[in-house]
């Protein structure tokens, strides 16, 4: 079986990549499960624990941990800077052939991950836990993810039916994405546009092992931002101009049919123009036309500032913890 290798020559098969934010309560017993699932089947793993900024001891029983267990790295960012930028942080400090994602919290069961690891292996580029009988709330999570995971697959055209929850991709594909605050719910769909091939497998959703909850209502409206860039992505292939550029063109056309029509009834009618509010309205379908159009313009310009510089990280490593490297980042 190939391996992914790290840089100290370590062959890894399966990076396990988990943010933690004030979880102190969740890290010894996610560590203990996780451990024993992993050494269950008898693969070569690392667990990579990113800390994001927790203000509880999160962070000391992560080096506590890491002095014990040579599967452990922890990744402490600088500050709190969101659960997807801790993801992202994680993925780019792993190396094995698969990266599994999961929530530090036991939300997600370690006991199932054998079923996405083994299904991955078949040969997909990504694999999705698909949570089934939830025991949350149905007006604070199971309605509001249904319905984003609804707008997600009709707008991608990724029939992952959970996106946002336990998955597992590929190495070399998860290190090679840059995904921007809140983009770790719709992996899936990004996978799959890049033209990926994507499978799942049903898990349980037990609740919270310990802590409170960082979902809420508020989530929502960020989610709903999400799935619109998501659409304009997917269906104007990351081009704003062809966006911008057809609205642009519908105006234009729309004005261009209304003044003919004026000019034939100044000029075989004798009906006034200049006064008349149609020809008001033409001036303002012109103008929005050029500005929907250097709209577009303006955007491509910025996507390609930023397909430039794409590979500049969001957040800063403050320390890498584990037994291979004890000392402060760069």
């Amino acid at each position: 079986m190939m391996q992914e290798k790290t840089g100290q020559g370590r062959k890894i098969e399966v990076s396990i990549v988990t943010p933690m934010h004030n979880e102190e309560g969740c890290v010894r017993e996610f560590h203990r499960r996780v451990s024993a699932v992993m050494q269950g089947m008898d693969t070569s793993y690392e667990m990579l624990l990113v800390n994001d900024g927790s203000t509880d001891t999160t962070e000391e029983i992560i080096r506590e941990l890491s002095a014990g267990d040579p599967h452990i790295k922890g990744v402490m960012l600088a500050r709190n800077r969101g659960q997807c930028t801790a993801i992202y942080a994680g993925i780019q400090e792993s190396c094995g052939r698969y990266v599994v994602i999961m929530d530090g919290d036991l939300q997600h069961k370690p006991e199932e991950l054998p079923s996405l690891i083994n299904e991955i292996r078949k040969g997909f580029d990504l694999v999705s836990g698909c949570r089934t009988n939830r025991g949350e709330s149905m007006i604070k999570r199971k309605l509001p993810s249904k319905i984003a995971n609804y707008l997600m697959r009709a707008t991608s055209g990724c029939q992952v039916r959970d996106m946002g929850g336990l998955s597992v991709l590929k190495g070399k594909l998860a290190r090679s994405m840059t995904l921007r605050e809140g983009q770790h719910r719709l992996i899936p769909a990004l996978v799959y546009g890049m033209g990926g091939s994507v499978s799942e497998v049903p898990i349980s959703a037990p609740e919270r092992f310990a802590g409170k909850s960082h979902y809420g209502l508020a989530r929502s409206i960020d989610v709903l931002f999400d799935i619109v860039m998501l659409w304009f992505q997917s269906s104007f292939k990351q081009r704003p101009i062809y966006l911008f550029g057809r609205i642009s063109l519908l105006m234009f056309m729309l004005a261009s049919l209304i003044m003919l029509w004026l000019f034939y009834e100044k000029i075989f009618l004798d009906v006034a123009m200049g006064t008349r509010p149609p020809f008001m309205g033409c001036i303002l379908l012109y103008l929005s036309s050029l500005g929907f159009m250097s709209t577009g313009l303006i955007l491509e310009s910025l996507t390609n500032t930023y397909e430039a510089v794409m590979g500049t990280k969001t957040y800063q490593i403050r320390e890498i913890v584990s037994q291979e490297s004890k000392s402060p980042t760069d």
